[in-house]
C-alpha cells in the first residue's frame, strides 16, 4: 500500500495494515517520502498494488492526480473524501445517490468526482474525532462552544471506524466495487449535544450558549454552522459488511474519556 498524506487518519490505516502483514509507505507528516520527491514517489508507486490518498485539494485541484495520476491505473485506489460534498441539506438525510457540488467545498467535490471517474473507492467522511481530537479535548482546553443555531445537525465518525471501513473494502482479492461509500455513525446530532455529553463525562458545567457573533469563531467555523445534514451509512453496511464500533458519539466519547 502506498498512502499519499499519512496524517492523523491515514497513519492509523497504515498501522492497521502493517499489523496484518502489509508493506506500507507513503508521503505526509508520518510518511517516509516527500511528496515533491518525484523519482522516489514514482519508484514506490511502481511497486504498489494499492494506493490510498488522504490529500485534500489545493489551488482548486487534486495535487495527487495532477502529479501522479498517470501511475494510478490497473491497481486498487482509494480516496478519503468528505461528506461536505453534499452541501447544506437543511438537516435532510443524504446517501451516495444525493447530488454533490452545491456546498462550500466545490474543489473537494471536483476531486471526489475525479477519483470516482478513475474507478476509486471514495470514502466520504463527516466530522472526524478520536484520541487527541475530540469534544473532550476542546472542553479541557476551554475551547468548546455551544452555539445558538436551531436545527443544526451533522454526522461524525470515530477515526477507528474509518480504519475498519477502509479495511472492509480490502477484504477480498479484488476489494469492494469502485464507488462512493459514506462512513458515518448512526446518530447525527447537534454540536451542542456533543459538547454537553463531553462535559457530563468530565464532570464540568457546559459552556454558555452564545450567538455566532458572540463566540468569535473563525470564518471556517462559522461556515460549518451554516450547513446541516444527516449522513446515511447503509451502503457501507450492505456492500462492505461494515458496522461502526462506535455507533453514536456517546460510545465514542466514553471510550476516549
Amino acid at each position: 500500500m502506498f498512502i499519499f498524506g499519512i496524517g492523523y487518519t491515514a497513519s492509523r490505516v497504515a498501522r492497521a495494515l502493517e499489523g496484518r502483514g502489509w508493506a506500507v509507505t507513503g508521503t505526509g507528516r508520518h510518511g517516509a517520502i516527500a511528496f515533491d520527491d518525484e523519482p522516489t514517489v514514482r519508484a514506490a508507486l511502481s511497486d504498489a498494488t494499492h494506493v490510498l490518498s488522504s490529500v485534500p485539494p489545493a489551488d482548486e485541484a487534486d495535487p495527487v492526480l495532477a502529479r501522479y495520476g498517470d501511475l494510478l491505473v490497473d491497481r486498487w485506489t482509494g480516496y478519503l473524501s468528505s461528506t461536505g460534498v453534499y452541501g447544506h441539506t437543511r438537516g435532510a438525510w443524504v446517501d451516495e445517490s444525493a447530488p454533490v457540488g452545491a456546498g462550500r467545498r466545490t474543489a473537494r467535490a471536483e476531486a471526489d468526482a475525479a477519483w470516482l471517474a478513475r474507478g476509486a473507492r471514495v470514502f466520504r467522511l463527516p466530522g472526524i474525532y478520536g484520541p487527541g481530537r475530540s469534544a473532550l479535548d476542546r472542553v479541557r482546553e476551554g475551547k468548546a462552544h455551544r452555539i445558538d443555531v436551531p436545527g443544526q445537525v451533522f454526522s461524525r465518525i470515530h477515526v477507528d471506524d474509518i480504519v475498519s471501513g477502509v479495511l472492509a473494502a480490502l477484504v477480498s482479492d479484488d476489494g469492494a466495487p469502485p464507488g462512493a461509500y459514506n462512513l458515518a455513525d448512526d446518530l447525527p446530532a447537534s454540536q451542542n449535544a456533543v459538547i454537553e455529553e463531553a462535559c457530563r463525562l468530565l464532570g464540568r458545567d457546559p459552556p454558555p450558549v452564545q450567538s455566532l457573533d458572540e463566540a468569535g469563531l473563525s470564518a471556517a467555523a462559522r461556515a460549518f454552522y451554516g450547513e446541516s445534514r444527516r449522513v446515511a451509512n447503509g451502503k457501507a453496511r450492505r456492500v462492505l459488511g461494515w458496522r461502526p464500533h462506535y455507533p453514536t458519539y456517546r460510545e465514542g466519547l466514553a471510550s476516549l474519556a
